[in-house]
């Protein structure tokens, strides 16, 4: 078998932790699969970096800022074949770049638009363990560095596993799997041991942060095999973590899980329909070299004005803000939303949503919006 293991930066968070990750992998290869690593940088590297970058310039220039958020992941990437060779296996370290993938030419929020791996492939074939710095990709266009935004590593795992073919790609947390809520924030939140792609696209569309919405619908139109769980358990063991697969089928109504987006611009274009404010707001971003957010709804706010809700990473966030402060067509109505979501199945949302607004009355909540999709609730 082909396996793909991604590691988060939690999981790599110390030398001790890398090491632990390093005899992870290379108990997968002594079971004599074939094992590409795909690695995220160490801990908290990215948000200091980002910190480091802000301390030295108010305005650092994108391409700039992609070489030294790029940085972060080629530490983890060269400890950890180091460490692998420490444990008696051939291991070799690729950059995004040198691993083949591509990206459009967006700084800081890029999309992967090819992969031609032949490096890895070349590796696989003599034998070696491939690591692969994940976040990171070259434009072919400009030559250049290139970084895939917040969650950039599980997409780097998926793409990978999509060209290669691979049996099976592992998304290794510090958690035990994905949960019906953020267990960090709610107590009770209870595991979930399988689900759907539709579920879980939805889930993480509306915030749920343990995968990124790009890896999961990379994942379903690509029919890559994903498990979410543990890196410090045996991956075989069918009692821990998530199985995505196809054929999970719910007819209760009973909410699946609770997410949330903290950081919601709702964007004011007046004079334009719907489709055309969509437009409108791409193209100043790709204009002016900002990745392209995520649009969660839009509403007609009245007769000659369309609020566009959008949502994505702090950085992305703060270029966005400066893009409205200078463009007369750009609004921001409101800097303060955040969004909460249930996401549900069946065919009786409508019971869902009394039970919520009877609950919100209750604690004096009267939400700003609502959308509601086929499988969510959407305040």
């Amino acid at each position: 078998m082909l396996i793909i293991q991604k590691y988060g930066g939690a999981t790599l968070e110390s030398p001790e932790k890398i090491k632990a990750a390093a005899f992870r992998i290379a108990k997968t290869k002594n079971k004599g699969h074939q094992v590409v690593a795909v690695v995220s940088a160490m801990g908290q590297t990215t948000n200091q970096l980002l910190d480091l970058s802000q301390k030295v310039s108010k305005n650092p220039l994108l391409r700039e800022l992609d070489m030294l958020l790029s940085v972060g992941e080629r530490i983890s990437m060269s400890l950890m074949s180091m460490a692998l060779n420490d444990l008696n296996h051939q291991a070799i370290s690729l950059t995004g770049s040198q691993a083949g993938i591509f990206t459009d030419d967006v700084h800081v929020n890029a999309m992967i638009r090819d992969v031609k791996a032949h490096r890895v492939t070349e590796a696989l074939q003599e034998n070696k363990i491939v690591i692969i710095a994940g976040f990171q990709g070259v434009s072919p266009t400009t030559k250049e560095i290139t970084t895939l935004g917040r969650g950039g590593t599980d997409t780097t795992a998926v793409a990978m596993a999509s060209f290669l073919k691979a049996d099976r790609c592992e998304i290794l947390k510090d958690v035990p799997g994905i949960f019906s809520a953020d267990p960090k924030l709610v107590k009770d939140a209870k595991p979930l041991h399988k689900l759907s792609y539709p579920i879980l696209l939805e889930m993480t569309y509306w915030g749920a942060k343990v995968l990124h919405y790009r890896s999961v619908e990379l994942a379903y139109m690509n029919k890559v095999k994903l498990y979410v769980g543990p890196a410090t358990e045996n991956t075989e063991d069918k009692t821990q973590g998530t199985i995505i697969q196809e054929d999970i089928m719910f007819e209760s109504t009973k909410p699946i899980a609770v997410n949330s987006h903290q950081s919601v611009f709702a964007i004011s274009i007046k004079n334009k329909t719907q489709s055309e404010a969509i437009e409108l707001l791409n193209e100043d971003f790709k204009r002016n070299q900002i990745g392209t957010p995520q649009i969660l709804f839009g509403i007609n706010a009245n007769k000659n004005e369309i609020l566009l809700f959008v949502t994505a990473p702090q950085e992305i966030m703060t270029m966005i803000r400066d893009l409205c402060e200078k463009n007369e067509n750009l609004k921001i109505e409101n800097p303060n939303l955040c969004s909460v979501s249930l996401t549900c199945t069946g065919s009786s949302l409508n019971e869902v949503l009394n039970l919520c607004q009877k609950k919100l009355a209750e604690q004096n909540i009267q939400p700003k919006y609502f959308t509601q999709s086929a499988m969510s609730l959407n305040f």
